[in-house]
């Protein structure tokens, strides 16, 4: 199974590395998950974990290991279609992602903009605590 994980989900498995969001890295590098990414969420990381409220939380090392586990291990597209479908024009770049990477799910904490959406062209777009239960996969 294909997904995209938000950048927070990334960012919070990062910041906590015993939570729900640090699951969904958990389910990827034992590989019951393949996770799609692109440039613009890679460059997205590392613009956020240089954030200095982030990096008083976060060591760059381990901000560091999982970017570049991402432009290693993560499926990795280069060409993004054009997509105008999020109410936050900067969010289309995730949608965009997953339709490139025939992503089942879109996984997100963006409830006004992401979530409110449902579904985009057959990629559902759902919340944490409801990927991981699809996963059984919850504590």
């Amino acid at each position: 199974m294909r997904i995209v994980a938000d950048t927070n989900i990334l960012i919070n498995a990062l910041l906590a590395g015993r939570s729900l969001p640090a699951r969904v890295i958990d389910l990827w590098r034992d590989g019951r998950v393949e996770l799609v990414t692109a440039r613009e969420q890679i460059d997205e990381m590392m613009r956020v974990t240089r954030y200095p409220k982030i990096r008083e939380r976060l060591s760059p090392a381990l901000a560091g290991r999982l970017i570049n586990e991402l432009r290693d291990l993560a499926i990795l597209v280069d060409r993004l279609p054009e997509v105008d479908a999020s109410p936050d024009p900067f969010d289309n770049y995730l949608l965009a992602t997953a339709l490139a990477g025939a992503a089942q799910y879109l996984v997100t904490g963006d409830k006004r903009d992401l979530l409110s959406l449902g579904s985009y062209q057959g990629v559902q777009i759902i919340d944490l605590r409801t990927f991981l239960a699809r996963m059984r996969y919850l504590p």
